[in-house]
């Protein structure tokens, strides 16, 4: 079992940052890749960005360039650095842990106000 919890969320003016993390535990050894979803209201839940256990990083197109994933091996923690937040990124964002089975965090609120 794994679980997984998110801190970081929270309410930013359109332009500002945010940095969400996602501290892991129980069998963290067996996780391969960790990831962090949205979810916007009235919207499907859409996979934001991904990084493997050896580091390696994949986004989506509209956050690429303005978000950062990355991950603490020692600290079983995974981050999400957001800067030039925009109006379309409020959503509940997701942690997402792959193992032999699929984990997800209870979600946090970000909201981006004009």
């Amino acid at each position: 079992q794994v679980q997984l919890v998110e801190s970081g969320g929270g309410l930013v003016q359109a332009g500002g940052s945010l940095r969400l993390s996602c501290a892991a535990s129980g069998s963290t050894f067996s996780i391969s890749s960790m990831a962090w979803y949205r979810q916007a209201p009235g919207k499907q839940r859409e996979l934001v960005a991904t990084i493997t256990s050896g580091g390696t990083t994949n986004y989506a197109y509209s956050v690429k360039g303005r978000f950062t994933i990355s991950r603490d091996n020692a600290k079983n923690t995974v981050y999400l650095q957001m800067n030039s937040l925009q109006l379309e990124d409020t959503a509940v964002y997701y942690c997402y842990a792959r193992s032999i089975y699929n984990y997800w965090g209870q979600g946090t609120q970000v909201t981006v106000a004009s």
